[in-house]
């Protein structure tokens, strides 16, 4: 699934490999520089390579609608993760592969930091190293499966100078 603009205000930058798409409201709110940054952050921690993403900013409207669509699921959320799935397709040489998107609800990512007592900005970077980790193939469905993911997680965010930031249970 390819995550299309509707208000977006970050155009995409050749060649960079984390396109932004931000709904209008939200534009003044967030830091595309630091969204790109954490996004890459994941990246070269897991991969060593820079595979092309879409980070999706968006209102609770926007995320339910992809929630219900493709996950059956009629409520918001903080963050969806859409993998690329073109198991048949080449990639392009001398391109990078396209992983997928990150939709995250702005809406929600102030809520939950608010509660959480920590500013928006670093709930937004767990939130995206969060939904890049999904697109890498992590899950937390299992207990086991859980642990590691929140370690990486951690390791990451402590690398970004947010270290013990995580989300609860009731998040994910």
């Amino acid at each position: 699934m390819k995550v299309e603009p509707v208000n977006s205000t970050e155009p995409a930058e050749t060649g960079h490999p984390v396109h932004l798409n931000i709904e209008e409201p939200y534009a003044s709110e967030v830091s595309p520089g630091w969204l790109r940054a954490v996004a890459l952050a994941v990246l070269e921690a897991e991969r060593g390579d820079r595979p092309e993403l879409t980070l999706a900013i968006a209102g609770d409207e926007t995320v339910r609608a992809l929630n219900l669509t493709y996950r059956g699921v009629d409520s918001a959320t903080d963050v969806l993760s859409f993998a690329a799935e073109t198991p048949d397709f080449i990639d392009a040489p001398d391109e990078p592969p396209y992983l997928g998107d990150v939709v995250i609800s702005y809406p929600q990512a102030k809520a939950q930091a608010a509660a959480a007592g920590h500013p928006v900005e670093a709930e937004l970077a767990l939130l995206v190293v969060h939904g890049v980790l999904h697109l890498l193939g992590y899950d937390h469905a299992q207990p086991g499966d859980r642990a590691a993911m929140w370690a990486t997680q951690e390791e990451i965010l402590a690398s970004l100078g947010l270290p013990g930031l995580q989300p609860t249970e009731a998040e994910h």
